[in-house]
């Protein structure tokens, strides 16, 4: 049974050790209902001695902190106390956007900007996000366990036939947990991969010029933020930048724009696998990995109804199922994988490979 009902506050604790930012955040979390304030504190080992005896909900984790830093605090509170934990970051300077970067690799949910200020309607909106994003990370379950481990894993919903589709393009979007996901599934490809790669990331726009530095530290693919009209090219990951929509176009090329949010998301992950289906039809391999929502789900579904592949994530990997889960619903997943068996699919998809049967004990 829950000790904590629907309708009850969200417990949370603050590490930060500016005294102003941490006000600033008391302030969010005392003037939302939805959450509680436990504890604020200044370093990372105050922290960890507060975590077993109070149990947040969720913690706001700041990265730069006294004696060890919100990295490694991460990493403890996540190997001995797994407890959802939100990233609250300088934006500036690239070193920051990288121990972000590595901070979520280490366990963190999500990252988001410090606020500068909770004056005006600027100010209550960015309240307003930083608290709803608590609220929302607060109720991710979080197990102690090793995501990347390679288990057994019996497949799902696979089509028994031949694998007779030939490719041109390979177009990935996540959510939460998805910077970890993508390092894995892309760092377990060649640099001589054969195919166009195109991603969205849900992720503030402040960080993705770093998210996409980052990613290309921790792959041998080619990873570069997008930029309007850039050609498609074999082997090089374009990233979607922060705050516009991307697809692709007839010409080879990508597109840029500025129209209104998809299911309160831009980029979307439904407005690039649709314009994939679009312009390469059968020869599309769509990918929906872990987050929130349902992002994605209908641009993957007109992918497959096109004639394409599809893999979402399976939820034995996934921190949120929330997406893949959706898609698999609606009948838009072709299969359902592991992080760690998605690009041995890949490259079983490639070689035109025998897809296993239907059994759920084969392959």
């Amino acid at each position: 049974m829950n000790d904590v009902t629907p309708l009850a506050p969200r417990r949370v604790l603050i590490v930060e050790d500016s005294a102003v930012l941490r006000h600033l955040l008391m302030r969010v979390v005392a003037g939302d209902p939805r959450l509680e304030l436990l504890e604020a504190v200044e370093t990372a080992e105050e922290a960890l001695r507060l975590v077993p005896r109070l149990r947040p909900d969720v913690i706001s984790m700041d990265i730069c902190l006294p004696g060890m830093d919100g990295l490694e605090a991460t990493r403890q509170i996540m190997a001995h106390f797994p407890t959802p934990i939100v990233i609250v970051s300088d934006t500036v300077g690239a070193q920051a956007t990288q121990v972000s970067m590595n901070a979520l690799r280490s366990g963190a949910l999500s990252v988001i900007e410090k606020p500068q200020g909770l004056s005006g309607e600027a100010g209550a909106a960015v309240a307003q996000g930083i608290a709803t994003q608590l609220y929302i990370m607060s109720q991710v379950p979080v197990i102690r366990r090793r995501l990347l481990q390679a288990e057994p894993f019996r497949h799902k919903g696979m089509w028994a036939r031949p694998l007779d589709i030939r490719p041109r393009i390979l177009a990935l979007a996540a959510s939460t947990g998805g910077p970890t996901a993508f390092a894995r599934v892309l760092g377990d490809l060649p640099a001589d991969f054969a195919l166009p790669v195109v991603l969205v990331q849900h992720m503030g726009q402040p960080f993705m010029e770093g998210f996409a530095a980052w990613l290309d530290q921790h792959v041998a693919l080619p990873v570069m933020l997008v930029q309007h009209g850039m050609k498609l090219e074999r082997g090089r990951v374009l990233v979607a930048p922060g705050n516009r929509h991307m697809t692709v176009s007839p010409r080879g090329d990508v597109l840029l724009h500025d129209d209104a949010p998809v299911q309160g998301q831009r980029p979307s992950a439904d407005v690039l696998f649709s314009s994939v289906a679009r312009v390469f039809g059968a020869d599309s391999l769509g990918v929906l990995l872990t987050g929130m929502g349902e992002d994605g789900v209908d641009g993957l579904g007109r992918i497959r109804a096109a004639g394409g592949y599809t893999i979402v994530e399976d939820r034995s990997t996934a921190v949120i199922h929330g997406m893949p889960g959706a898609a698999e619903r609606a009948g838009a997943a072709c299969i359902s994988l592991p992080m760690h068996e998605i690009a041995p699919h890949i490259f079983r998809i490639m070689a035109g490979g025998q897809i296993p049967s239907t059994d759920p004990l084969a392959g």
